[in-house]
Order: C-alpha cells, then structure tokens, then sequence
C-alpha cells in the first residue's frame, strides 16, 4: 500500500543548529503514526516543514505522490493538510462558530452562508462545544480552545492532520474523551501525525512510533517495543537509566 505521506531525508539549519536532521518516515491512510522524543530532538519543527510554516534545506516531502515540500502553508492546507498548534491559536475576538466557519471558506471545496454555518455547528458538537458556538474563543478555557482549534482543523476536511501535543494538560476524563474523538477519525481514515508526551495516548492510539533525538531519528516501530529500547530510554531519561 502506497503511503499517503512519505518524507524522504529531510533536514532544517537554523544558522549552525541541525534542527531536523536526515528524516525519514511514511504514513498511510486510517493511522495514526506518533511522532516522540525529548523536548528539543526536532519534532515541532518536522510539523512546521510539513505544513509549509517553514521551508526544508535538503529532502522531500510528498502528499498522496505529490511533492509538497516548500509549498506554502496555504497552497499544503488546501492539498489536504491540517494541524493544531502546541501553543493554541485561535482567533480570539471571534465566536467559536466564526472561528470553524473561517476555515471552512478556506478549504479545498470552500463553504459559504448557510452551508458553512451548518457545517461549524456539526464540528463544534463534534468536539463537545456544541453549546459554546456563540461565546468568544478568547473567553474559553485553555482545553476548550485546544477543541476548537481541532474543530476548525477538521474544518479543511483533511486528508492528514498534524496534532502537536493536542491532548497536553487534559485531566483522565477529558483525556479518555479526547483519544476516542481521534480514534473515530482514525476509523474513519484519517491519518495523524501526533506529537505527544502522553505515552498513554501514544499506547493507545497508534500503530507505530517514530522516535527522534537531536534531530534525528533514533528508533521506529511499534510503541511498546520501540519503548522499551535502551537508546530511547537514554533519550528521554539518560544514560543511568538504561
């Protein structure tokens, strides 16, 4: 099976620092591939190189089998592509419902009017904001906002959604909530690339873990496993505890 997204040796300098060094990974239709390691190793900026926040010094990065790589972020979201943010980002002074409906209109088949307002409702109710659409995004706690801004991802009907730490700070109810929410868009075919450090979420939701430190890429394979190895441990808790 041909995979949906392939990233092929990619690499980022910021002036003398590899951020990204080498990478390579592949992710296919209905998965959920976890991206992990210690904070630091590169993981946020791979999603920035994804996304088209920032542009690869060297390798390639390919969509469905088209090459994607230093598009702008606009050109990769209608492609297919969206993402949260590990520092939400959502348009405060506008309700929950225009926050969605906003991207709505920017997505590969753009929603207008009554279409579009049918559409943010379906999502926020989704998402468990159903009875927030008209309070301001800027009044709503940090966990709500992280929820709208998975409803306004899901707003550009995505192919491949990039979550950046989305279940951080989540308490066990909400957090048992939250992966049942990306487990139904996994069964529906979605794929995601996850970031995270709840490796709870990571046990239980995906089907392999690509593991980085200093940029580059340690160790691959199924959670459990890739876990337990000596150099991932290290990794995250040093050389005493291996």
């Amino acid at each position: 099976m041909s995979a949906l997204l392939l990233v092929e040796a990619l690499s980022c300098r910021f002036g003398g620092l590899v951020a990204v060094d080498g990478l390579s990974l592949e992710l296919h239709g209905g998965e959920i591939l976890g991206l992990i390691g210690p904070n630091g190793s590169g993981k946020t900026t791979v999603m920035n190189l994804i996304s088209g926040a920032l542009r690869p010094h060297s390798g390639r990065v390919w969509l469905g089998g088209r090459s994607i790589g230093g598009l702008p972020a606009h050109a990769i979201a209608r492609l297919g592509v969206a993402r949260t943010f590990q520092l939400v980002r959502v348009l405060g002074s506008m309700s929950c419902l225009q926050n969605v409906q906003a991207a709505l209109a920017f997505g590969a088949r753009p929603l207008w009017g009554r279409e579009a307002e049918s559409s943010a409702h379906r999502l926020l109710e989704r998402v468990g904001l159903g009875a927030f659409s008209q309070v301001r995004a800027g009044e709503l706690t940090y966990i709500d906002q992280k929820r709208l801004e998975l409803a306004r991802a899901l707003g550009l009907a995505p192919r491949l959604l990039l979550l950046d730490e989305w279940l951080a700070g989540l308490n066990p109810t909400e957090l048992q909530q939250g992966m049942g929410l990306l487990a139904s868009l996994r069964d529906e075919g979605m794929a995601m690339l996850m970031v995270e450090h709840v490796m709870h979420a990571i046990r239980g939701l995906c089907s392999r873990v690509v593991v980085m430190s200093a940029g580059a890429r340690i160790a691959e394979g199924l959670p459990e496993q890739v876990l337990a190895q000596p150099e991932v441990v290290i990794a995250y808790l040093g050389q005493e505890h291996a």
